[in-house]
């Protein structure tokens, strides 16, 4: 009978799973938290399976500053590596992290990598040792890249992705994928195989995210050094943002995408909304450092699809933004609206006080029109492009194993045929006109970057994210992208309400959900709040957003333990 096949199918992959994590990593039953805690982040400091120096190691060190004790032998590439395959076997254990738990070929590794820097006196790579997570869609040679559908499970990949190649070229050890959400479609991550990702700062009132919501948590929970997610909607930003991480999403072109799993048929991932590639890690350096690995790895050498141009990253320090903010000369694009959901008390308030920040710091802030630039169009465009590869495909995939879908999807997944040849046109010529009025925008308003939420509202239950549009636009407009934390909802947001006509659907769900279910989730625990950095496309540089970002960061005064960037 097919509706018993998907969970024959899930309860062999869970074998599996419990299979490759050892029995002396699983937590104690005392150890274990009850239901009714919510922060569990603490839990890998009390559960008593990590040494002393192993919490060292995996909270006291980012990636760089680890990898430079690796290479002065402070520290064993095996130890490192021991340390966060616990850490994110803990996360796991808590909250749903991982899908292919890759311990015992990444201890195998760190063998390699000492006694490769024992013989030849010089690391691999910048990434010599360092435990590096990948999302699920990655393909790894031996392991499964399901995707969160039970019908890909048990087809291990052939080959490996070559970004993953790269990584490892650069010394990096590879000790886990993670979990997403089924199709990687969604804005929550859960599947019917792994399960639903929890949030370690609140595992019941508060969404992970998604799609790349198994890595955000997991480095939340320094079980990595830093992670790899995708973006096409907000995949890398959203996850990010609501567990007071970072990540950056980089134009496209500038990362590797070949050598990914989405279960659609091969070359529809070039129609439509193209995902790209970004870290996810606890700290802004972190995402420099990956970033300089891949611009130095010259992936145009193995993907033809990666422009080959040199010199397009550089650290933050060095660039322009850096220059104009010494010269009190920066001037910064507010997007408080976007025209189509008013944002949320806490949002607002937010907003107002980074303006106000930034003009103390002789920033010239200058707000943007939402429905003069163009903007207000952007998430119903790209709803339309990332539907227009059609789902049959997908769907007829899902069904094969008589697999339900998932809550978040169920409404809004249906079958339907890939666009035609005339229709994309129109929608190409809807995007290259929102294009041309945005970059107007940054000539006429000169502006170097700009600011806008990450969404309308803090972070919302599980599967209530809404209005995409305010991540999903920048996918659209093919902007480098990522945000930083401004601040936390406090008792007097809760006692805001909201005032005047419904603007359409998304404003009615936006508004709903801040009198049925926010403040109830905020009062539990404090929620984060994020703004997103937007450099100009134009310009086409991934230099932009860091910098931005670490301008920003810096003027804030946020530490780097809760910052948020997505």
């Amino acid at each position: 009978m097919a509706s018993s096949n998907w969970r024959t199918i899930r309860d062999r992959k869970l074998a599996q799973q419990r299979s490759r994590i050892p029995k002396e990593w699983l937590i104690p039953n005392d150890k274990l938290p009850s239901d009714h805690v919510l922060d569990v982040t603490d839990v890998p400091r009390t559960c008593g399976i990590l040494l002393p120096r192993e919490l060292h190691i995996t909270e006291d060190y980012d990636a760089r500053s680890l990898s430079t004790a690796i290479r002065n032998r402070q520290f064993t590439a095996v130890e490192v590596t021991t340390a966060f395959c616990k850490r994110a076997a803990i996360s796991h254990q808590l909250l749903h992290t991982l899908t292919e738990p890759l311990f015992h070929s990444a201890l195998s590794r760190a063998r390699f990598l000492d006694e490769h820097l024992a013989s030849s006196s010089t690391p691999l790579g910048p990434l010599h040792g360092l435990p590096i997570s990948v999302k699920d869609t990655f393909s790894v040679e031996g392991y499964d890249a399901t995707v969160g559908i039970s019908a890909l499970a048990f087809h291990p990949s052939p080959s490996t992705a070559p970004l993953v190649n790269l990584l490892l070229a650069a010394g990096a050890v590879i000790h886990c994928k993670t979990n997403v959400p089924q199709t990687v479609a969604a804005m929550d991550s859960v599947n019917n195989i792994f399960g639903r990702v929890l949030n370690p700062l609140n595992r019941v009132n508060w969404t992970a995210g998604g799609s790349s919501g198994g890595e955000a948590a997991l480095v939340r929970m320094r079980g990595c050094t830093m992670g790899v997610g995708t973006d096409v909607g907000g995949s890398v930003r959203v996850p990010a943002a609501v567990n007071g991480i970072v990540g950056l999403k980089p134009g496209s072109g500038r990362v590797s995408t070949r050598g990914m799993e989405e279960g659609r048929e091969e070359g529809k991932e070039n129609v439509g909304l193209q995902s790209v590639v970004g870290p996810i890690a606890s700290r802004l350096d972190d995402l420099a450092l990956f970033m300089e690995v891949v611009e130095k790895g010259r992936m145009w050498k193995v993907d033809p699809q990666i422009r080959a141009e040199k010199g397009w990253w550089t650290r933050p320090g060095s660039s322009l933004m850096e220059q104009k903010t010494a010269e009190n000369n920066l001037r910064v694009g507010i997007i408080y609206d976007d025209g189509n959901t008013v944002p949320l008390p806490p949002v607002r308030r937010m907003l107002g006080q980074l303006t106000d920040r930034l003009e103390d710091r002789v920033v010239r802030t200058v707000p943007i029109d939402p429905i003069a630039s163009g903007f207000s169009k952007c998430q119903s465009l790209a709803n339309k492009f990332l539907s227009a590869q059609g789902n049959t495909h997908l769907l007829s995939l899902i069904q094969s194993t008589g697999e339900p879908l998932i809550p978040w999807l169920a409404p809004r997944l249906k079958s339907k045929d890939a666009v035609s040849l005339d229709q994309l046109r129109v929608l190409m010529a809807q995007r290259i006109e929102i294009e041309y009025r945005m970059l107007a925008l940054w000539k006429d308003l000169d502006i170097d970057l700009i600011i806008c939420p990450v969404a309308p509202h803090p972070v919302p239950p599980p599967d209530r994210w809404n209005a995409i549009g305010y991540t999903s636009a920048f996918v659209l407009l093919d902007y480098p992208a990522g945000v930083v934390q401004v601040g936390v909802v406090g008792e007097g947001d809760l006692e805001e309400g909201m005032e005047g006509e419904f603007r359409g659907e998304w404003d009615r769900v936006n508004r709903a959900l801040w009198h049925e279910e926010m403040k109830k989730g905020q009062q539990t625990n404090i929620s984060a709040s994020a703004d997103g950095v937007i450099s100009p496309g134009a310009v086409d540089f991934g230099v932009g957003v860091p910098s931005g970002l670490y301008d920003l960061w810096l003027w804030w005064s946020v530490t780097p333990s809760s910052c948020v960037m997505a």
